[in-house]
């Protein structure tokens, strides 16, 4: 089979494991992440995985609060080391053999990030998942997404939502919003659209580093991004 995207960096939002739940990790919803994973890592196609972790702890609310940025953004990267554990878990349940690689060193846990080291599980047919941010407070996880997926010489940035691509305006508040199929990087930043911060779009930007932003929740929809089926919304260039 002929696919477009042999390397892929996928980005899950830590909301997107909470399922119906208003808080934490609802199993039954990483199961199913995992089983639209599992057909394509069997088609052998290298995987990179980046979760937030707003499910748990969000870093920026806090510190809009009074409470410090640095140590928010600390929390808020520890959160993602617990999503990261609960995503490899499910993982390996559906026979998908991972590695969680950690931006802040906790080696009991988690190897540290190594880019070479990540890039050769890649090449060993593992599936990377890449925990605690860049490991600096002040950098989202998107921001993380599209470094790593620069690091690791991805082909595209999958932004994994519960939408099915980017709107014009919040389509849960707005009837009258309308989708796009494609849209350039400038566009998004001079819109204002929130697909992701500034900089993580920037540095698609720069690396030339298409961007497609889709609802993980649509049974298949991960399998036919990597054959080349428009599915959700792509940014590029």
């Amino acid at each position: 089979m002929e696919l477009k995207y042999n390397t892929i960096l996928l980005k899950l939002s830590g909301e997107a494991l909470m399922g119906g739940q208003i808080y934490g990790i609802d199993a039954e919803t990483v199961r199913f992440i995992a089983s639209e994973i599992k057909p394509v890592y069997d088609l052998g196609v290298r995987i990179g995985i980046v979760i937030g972790g707003g499910n748990i702890f969000r870093g920026v609310s806090p510190a809009a609060k009074g409470m410090d940025r640095v140590t928010a953004d600390h929390m808020g990267m520890l959160a993602t080391v617990i999503n990261s554990l609960a995503v490899q878990n499910a993982l390996e349940a559906a026979g998908i053999e991972t590695r969680v690689q950690s931006a802040v060193d906790m080696r009991q846990i988690a190897e540290p990030y190594i880019r070479r080291r990540a890039m050769r599980h890649m090449d060993k047919g593992r599936v990377v998942i890449f925990a605690a941010g860049t490991g600096n407070p002040y950098f989202t996880t998107d921001t993380t997404a599209t470094l790593r997926a620069s690091e690791i010489n991805a082909q595209v940035v999958l932004k994994a939502t519960k939408v099915d691509g980017i709107y014009t305006a919040d389509p849960v508040k707005d009837s009258t919003a309308v989708k796009y199929d494609t849209i350039n990087y400038i566009d998004v930043l001079t819109k204002g659209l929130k697909v992701m911060d500034s900089t993580a779009i920037s540095m698609c930007m720069d690396n030339k580093i298409p961007l497609i932003v889709f609802n993980m929740f649509g049974k298949g929809n991960l399998m036919r991004i990597v054959r080349g089926e428009p599915v959700g919304t792509l940014v590029e260039g």
